[in-house]
């Protein structure tokens, strides 16, 4: 933890943290929206199947003046067990006998219907064009709209186990500017993907850089400030990625066809790509891996920028070996992701945080990428979830540094479950209290993420921190796939995809608690570190509260 010290002398919160937070953020805004991208490019609008007597342009045009396009509906689609037009069937020919339709009739057998043979007609008022609707996928064909999901987080998955590895060993500036190239590039071309197939190969790529981009601009982040300052570049990683939700439903608006939502959503990217050529690498996972020569030349770097060059002018080779002493002895033995199992301590917390955040990925995930089932305006809700996430992490920001990190996180899991619970059990005349709580339950999930990534942070040791946040992410990242799995539930209960979503949320609040505080503690730099706070915590444990209460 000597690394601190070195920071304190280079600044722990200067110009350049200050440019380094515009730069993540920024690069949040358009990067961590195309988790939810497909709410408005796979929007499933409302459509009915083709008919000739309607649809077809001399037939239509013969009939339109004797018969209204609603008596035309009426002897052309069925109606569905809601007394609906049905969106995948029609009738096999017009049943004229149903425009004057009376009790003589009722015994009339059936008549026969057939699936949409000449595909389907779509409502465009909101979404001109959109993956549904270019290659029809509804009715038989709509469980490939969920295909397109699952492309992404398979990415998702497999992106968050390689990058721990690749970050912990080739450095966390490296691996983000390839992620954030290989997500340009993939998602740009998306945007012209000629057929389905190659669309989800694309989507399955921009995935897999997902993980690698988000964790390792977080990484740099946390390892070039000061401990007094996580919680604040942290919940302004959160705001960022709710503004660019913002951004994302105001794009959705202007422009309604998806190939040019797609573009305007990717080809910014670039431009971030570009910008990387002027990061700095983390100087303490330089000289965690023995590599205190180019960790030095990175802190005299970040001295320059914050106006310090003296006191960077101060720190030698020889300040740094004296400083990290521990570390780089620990450091001449190459660590091994085995050694996050052979250390007991460390183990458990692994453990837990995998299992806090499959839980958080089932609910979190599953109701974000569901948001056309919670109103039919998602324009309008995407923009009001990201204004109260916005609002929700500046309260999140000063009560995780007054209250800690624990007691917090269980706080927001156990309201974001119960709002859920209760937008789904509301009664449907209580619409606005439905809307509400939808908003809260959403609004609160980016905090929720926020405040489980400090407190990873804070608990897991430099050495080993991208593997074990690659770790945790293979065994959380699960959850990817039953998220979008479990709305299949429906067809058992209407309510219960979003009970389970809600109670995976309440149960991942009191699994937090078998993790130790971190508030204001200096972050690990490895394993020896970890060993030790828990024995300290222990320490503090056994000593006599009363002597505790005196002291005031």
């Amino acid at each position: 933890m000597a690394f601190q010290e070195l920071l304190n002398q280079v600044g722990g919160l200067g110009r350049f943290q200050i440019l380094q937070m515009v730069f993540v953020v920024f690069t949040s805004v358009i990067v961590v929206p195309h988790i939810i991208i497909e709410n408005f490019t796979a929007a499933i609008p409302s459509h009915r199947c083709w008919v000739p007597i309607l649809d077809n342009v001399t037939v239509s045009d013969n009939d339109s003046r004797i018969l209204n396009q609603d008596k035309l509906l009426k002897i052309s689609i069925p109606l569905d067990s809601h007394l609906r037009l049905d969106k995948c069937r029609r009738f096999a020919q017009p049943q004229w006998h149903l425009l004057d339709l009376n009790d003589t009739f009722s015994s009339i057998t059936e008549p026969d219907t057939e699936p949409c043979v000449d595909g389907w007609v779509y409502d465009r008022s909101n979404f001109h064009s959109t993956t549904v609707t270019e290659w029809n996928l509804v009715c038989e064909s709509q469980a490939l709209n969920s295909a397109t999901k699952l492309s992404f987080m398979i990415g998702a998955f497999i992106g968050g186990i390689v990058n721990g590895l690749l970050s912990d060993r080739f450095g966390r500036k490296f691996i983000l500017k390839y992620a954030l190239l290989q997500m340009a590039i993939t998602e740009t071309c998306a945007g012209f993907a000629p057929n389905l197939f190659i669309y989800c190969s694309l989507r399955f790529l921009a995935g897999m850089s997902l993980e690698p981009i988000t964790v390792n601009i977080n990484l740099l982040m946390f390892e070039w400030t000061s401990p007094k300052f996580l919680t604040m570049v942290t919940v302004l990683g959160s705001c960022a990625g709710s503004f660019g939700g913002m951004i994302l439903a105001g794009l959705a608006f202007q422009f309604q066809n998806w190939h040019h939502l797609q573009l305007a959503m990717s080809v910014p990217i670039f431009f971030f790509l570009i910008l990387t050529r002027w990061l700095p690498e983390s100087a303490r996972w330089l000289i965690v891996i023995n590599k205190p020569q180019k960790g030095l030349k990175e802190l005299k770097k970040v001295a320059h920028i914050n106006g310090m060059k003296k006191s960077g002018d101060n720190i030698t080779m020889e300040v740094v070996r004296t400083s990290m002493k521990k570390e780089l002895e620990a450091a001449k033995m190459r660590p091994s992701p085995r050694d996050l199992f052979h250390t007991p301590i460390l183990r458990k917390q692994i453990y837990i945080l995998s299992f806090i955040r499959l839980l958080f990925i089932l609910s979190g995930v599953g109701v974000a990428i569901h948001l056309q089932h919670l109103s039919n305006n998602i324009e309008l809700l995407q923009i009001l979830i990201s204004v109260s996430s916005i609002l929700f992490s500046v309260i999140g920001h000063f009560v995780l540094n007054h209250i800690g990190r624990r007691i917090t996180q269980m706080v927001i899991m156990f309201l974001r479950g119960i709002s859920i619970l209760t937008a789904i059990f509301a009664p449907q005349e209580m619409e606005t209290l439905r809307f509400i709580m939808a908003m809260m339950a959403e609004g609160l999930a980016a905090l929720s993420y926020a405040a489980n990534s400090l407190h990873a942070n804070e608990l897991l040791p430099t050495t080993l921190r991208a593997t074990a946040r690659g770790v945790i992410g293979m065994f959380g990242n699960i959850g990817f796939f039953p998220a979008p799995l479990c709305m299949m539930l429906v067809s058992y209960s209407p309510n219960l995809p979003w009970i389970f979503y809600g109670g995976f949320a309440i149960l991942s609040g009191f699994i937090v608690l078998l993790l130790p505080e971190t508030k204001n503690n200096p972050l690990p730099d490895c394993t020896h570190d970890v060993e030790n706070d828990w024995k300290e915590s222990r320490q503090e444990m056994k000593e006599d509260p009363i002597i505790k209460v005196t002291r005031f």
